[in-house]
């Protein structure tokens, strides 16, 4: 049997893959974007005014901490009342992905939790008067609940199912279906609490709610490296 030549690398010489006893930096993202229903809707109608900017930041491939935070402006009409409704609001939770993406994806399947507060206050803009006797409805513009009513908040919390697809190198398409749940109402003096901003209609026998919203974002990725000792 030959001996190995000093030229011939023995396979005990042989260098091991470095790469596998060496952790890789881990990867963050932070992305960034807006809701497009409201600017659309916006457009659409002139009785509602919104713009919703959202992102969440990766802490790994399966948790990524959310946040939504927007401004709305809408006048509706109530029965016999007219008002408009103007604030705005914060959404903060987590998103968990059970989606098992193959090697260079980064799409999402997603399953979240929001606590959410609105900051927001009614004008009345008129109301209609009922006659009994006289079997009419009269509107005025200048009654004693005429104007802006005391300032509101209101707490809620939301369930979230959604879905984010990369169109685009860190370019991102998203939907999201959303079950909300009410907290907290407060009642000002003299008018119901109607509607909130970032969650919608309010109603006194029902404290449940649901959205859904569509999403463009922009992803920016970065990480942490350790100094060299």
């Amino acid at each position: 049997m030959d001996k190995p030549t000093e030229n011939q690398p023995s396979l005990t010489n042989t260098p091991t893959l470095e790469i596998l006893d060496k952790k890789e930096p881990q990867t963050f993202a932070l992305r960034v974007g807006l809701d497009i229903i409201k600017p659309i809707n916006s457009q659409l109608n002139f009785d509602f005014q919104g713009l919703e900017l959202v992102g969440d930041l990766r802490l790994n491939r399966r948790v990524f901490v959310a946040a939504e935070i927007g401004s709305e402006k809408k006048t509706q009409q109530s029965e016999l009342i007219k008002f408009t409704t103007s604030g705005s609001y914060i959404k903060i939770g987590v998103d968990y992905n059970f989606f098992n993406n193959w090697k260079g994806m980064n799409n999402a399947l997603y399953v979240g939790l929001r606590l959410a507060r609105s900051l927001h206050t009614h004008t009345v803009n008129s109301y209609e008067l009922y006659q009994l006797d006289q079997y009419l409805i009269e509107s005025t513009t200048n009654g004693y609940l005429i104007g802006e009513q005391e300032q509101l908040s209101n707490g809620w919390m939301e369930l979230i199912f959604g879905t984010k697809v990369q169109l685009l190198p860190n370019f991102y398409a998203g939907i999201s279906a959303r079950l909300n749940v009410l907290l907290t109402n407060p009642q000002p003096a003299n008018f119901g609490n109607l509607y909130a901003p970032g969650f919608n209609k309010i109603t006194d026998d029902n404290k449940f709610g649901a959205g859904f919203n569509y999403t463009l974002t922009y992803s920016f990725p970065f990480r942490f490296r350790k100094k060299p000792n």
